[in-house]
């Protein structure tokens, strides 16, 4: 199996500066799944063990002369450590930088592909992904140890896993201002270690932590509605959150289920991802709590399509609705 490519402006500013940081928050350790037309950071989806996170780049996002080739129809998957990884393209992008402002007329490339080495000491060649990129007075190389790459049945396991983890809930709320949610947050892994999570048809979306001693909410009300959706009944205006929320549930128009605090906390760290909104949703018969987070083309308010990131949280019960 071969890859080979390198890696655009874009795609170091995109890496390096906002998605790393972001899917390191995630775990240390995740999938990195390459095909003949995309790069996608997966963690998760094989052992079905906390928070799942997809991150999906276009090859034209990140990569310039992308090249790969593997007997596994052209798709190559393993493991690496997203500290490691940052780290290397963090001093790669140093020395590129040293040699782009020395010789401008040259400006430096950074190359990025699978290799497999002999460490010292060892018999066995083992897997690395590398970066290359040349500084002004020396050429620097560093190896970014990868997990053995995943065989046929393996990488079909993880396509079968990631087609399941594109499934839409049926209706999603739109959350523009992440901030909020955010400082609501900081207070509330202060209360509790569940957060009973409620969204409905009519646009809201509640966030609530209990415990025998106290309790802390919040509710966002109006939020723009993606699929399906339904108008809240008028003589409901007047009631409480709670009480509101009990009669939707009822009339089939809500669900709610409970999440790990510290999930949908760290499901939140994407917004160093910078996205431009959120959209929260419940996976049908209430199996996982859905974020997705929406990524605009600079200078505009038009979808980026070639970046996608999305979460699913699991369910501690298995949901009302």
């Amino acid at each position: 199996m071969k890859f080979k490519a390198f890696l655009t402006e874009n795609g170091v500013i995109l890496l390096e500066r906002r998605f790393i940081p972001a899917l390191e928050k995630m775990g240390k350790t995740c999938h990195l799944y390459l095909t003949k037309d995309h790069a996608i950071f997966l963690h998760n989806l094989l052992n079905g063990d906390g928070i799942q996170s997809i991150a999906q780049f276009r090859k034209e996002a990140l990569f310039d002369d992308y090249r790969i080739s593997s007997q596994n129809d052209d798709r190559i998957a393993f493991s690496i450590d997203l500290s490691l990884l940052l780290r290397a393209l963090r001093s790669s992008v140093a020395v590129s930088s040293q040699y782009s402002a020395a010789s401008a007329a040259n400006p430096n490339r950074l190359q990025i592909k699978l290799v497999k080495k002999l460490p010292p000491n060892s018999t066995n060649p083992t897997p690395f992904l590398t970066f290359e990129t040349s500084g002004f007075k020396s050429a620097v190389i560093q190896d970014i140890p990868i997990s053995k790459p995943l065989s046929r049945a393996q990488v079909v396991e993880l396509q079968n896993a990631l087609d399941l983890a594109q499934d839409l809930p049926q209706t999603l709320l739109q959350v523009p201002d992440l901030n909020q949610m955010l400082n609501f947050v900081d207070r509330m892994k202060h209360v509790g270690d569940v957060v009973n999570v409620f969204i409905s048809k009519y646009g809201d979306l509640r966030v609530q932590v209990s415990t025998t001693l106290i309790s802390l909410g919040a509710e966002f009300r109006n939020l723009l509605v993606i699929e399906e959706q339904a108008n809240a009944p008028a003589e409901d205006s007047n009631l409480t959150a709670q009480t509101r929320s009990a009669r939707s549930i009822l009339r089939g128009d809500a669900q709610s289920v409970q999440v790990s605090v510290k999930h949908f906390a760290k499901s939140l760290q994407c917004h160093l991802a910078k996205p431009g909104c959120a959209f929260y949703g419940v996976a049908p018969q209430g199996s996982c709590l859905t974020v997705i987070f929406q990524f605009f083309v600079p200078g505009t308010r038009h979808t980026d399509k070639s970046i996608s990131l999305h979460c699913r949280l699991p369910v501690l019960d298995p949901g009302t609705g």
